[in-house]
């Protein structure tokens, strides 16, 4: 990592507002649902093995974080309420959701409506 990289200076979870909120060195702040994080979980689960093998991730509305772990310098795990545990969150791809989180949610939201899924959120 060079020292232009983005990484967190701060992260911190808000439990009543289900968001992960990630400072970054680049002055950069961004907050993420954790509905958000769960559908795109850099896991084979939800990225499958290859192009093409994506799994549209159903009824994950009301999902939070359970833990956080450290893996190494460069990323952290997010253990969910369901369970879901096998995305390694490295600080890149975090940058990288942050300043695409937009345009990835809609997307997210048109596939839901493709495949007739209405979002349930308490």
């Amino acid at each position: 990592m060079s020292d232009k990289d983005p990484i967190p200076t701060k992260i911190d979870f808000h439990k009543q507002s289900r968001k992960l909120e990630v400072e970054f060195n680049t002055g950069e702040v961004f907050n993420y649902t954790t509905e958000f994080l769960r559908v795109y979980s850099p896991s084979a689960e939800v990225r499958g093995h290859g192009p093409g093998e994506e799994k549209l991730q159903i009824g994950k509305e009301n999902v939070t974080i359970e833990e956080i772990e450290p893996v190494g310098n460069y990323a952290v795990k997010l253990v969910f309420s369901d369970k879901h545990d096998s995305g390694i969150f490295s600080w890149d791809l975090l940058y990288d959701y942050g300043i695409k989180q937009q345009k990835m949610w809609q997307t997210y939201l048109d596939k839901l409506e493709k495949a007739g899924h209405k979002r349930k959120v308490n």
